[in-house]
């Protein structure tokens, strides 16, 4: 006699907790060929309000830690991706179609994509910030500080690797983050929430929505608490009301990046979500 399947229903990631839908619905997740994989929680626009309250009361402190540890705890998601790898591996074939070495190759550029933003949390500011010349007996420094809470819409073609990619520049500076998953592929997303959730990163500062992107990204756009939109998956949203949107708000906007290869890991990024303070102080005359 087989045993029957037990068919996971994955949820969202809120505030450190996997709350479902507050509005109770879900939505299948097929794999390339067609099966039945899992339910995924299908995320309203009451669950992105109570994401950007978890993020907003995440950012202070999560800004407020040293470089440093940021770099710390940033690895520590890439130590636990190492360990659950064959997990997402398996994942990214059957969501993707893909074959296993495509999908370890993607979950291999994942982890070092952690790995390369983590080397970064502790430097960004020397290279980003500088000594100004002044006309004038002081010093002027520039030093680039957090945004706030970032939202976020994934890359929608890929699993892991565009959601990493999305994420980790905005953590490095000290932002605080809502993302909206690939509708098509969620699973890895909030496998890696549950990464998330057995790692070092404080509650709130990480929230990951799955379902319908057009359907919940408008909210984000124009919500007041939101300091930055990034609409590197947005491609196929009408995302010019995304940002006309965001522009109530005056919110900085990074518009649909397309190729397979978007959201690469550049400085640009992490700058994207920075504001540059100006210090002046007094020099000693003796």
């Amino acid at each position: 006699m087989s045993r029957l399947a037990v068919p996971k229903t994955y949820k969202l990631f809120i505030g450190g907790a996997f709350p479902r839908s507050e509005s109770g619905r879900t939505y299948e997740v097929m794999a390339a060929d067609g099966t039945f994989l899992a339910n995924a929680a299908k995320a309203s626009r009451k669950d992105a309000r109570d994401a950007i309250l978890a993020s907003r009361g995440a950012v202070g402190g999560w800004a407020g830690a040293t470089a440093y540890n940021r770099g710390q705890v940033l690895y520590r998601i890439a130590e636990l991706l190492e360990g659950r790898r064959a997990q997402f591996v398996a994942e990214i074939e059957d969501a993707e179609g893909v074959s296993r070495a495509q999908a370890t190759a993607q979950v291999d550029e994942a982890i070092d994509r952690w790995v390369w933003y983590a080397g970064w949390t502790d430097k960004f500011a020397q290279v980003a910030g500088n000594a100004n010349p002044v006309a004038g007996p002081y010093f002027n420094i520039s030093v680039p500080e957090p945004t706030g809470v970032v939202a976020i819409v994934a890359p929608q073609d890929s699993s892991l690797v565009g959601l990493v990619s999305a994420i980790a520049p905005a953590l490095v500076a000290g932002n605080s983050v809502v993302v909206v998953a690939s509708e098509r592929y969620p699973l890895s997303a909030i496998s890696l929430a549950e990464v998330l959730a057995t790692s070092d990163v404080p509650k709130g500062v990480v929230n990951i929505l799955t379902g319908s992107p057009a359907e919940i990204a408008p909210w984000l756009a124009s919500h007041s608490d939101v300091n930055a939109l990034d609409l590197v998956g947005a491609g196929d949203l009408d995302w010019i009301d995304l940002e006309i949107a965001a522009a109530d708000t005056l919110k900085r906007v990074l518009r649909p990046e397309a190729g397979a290869d978007a959201a690469a890991p550049t400085l640009d990024r992490i700058a994207a979500f920075t504001e540059t303070k100006t210090v002046w102080h007094t020099k000693s005359l003796r």
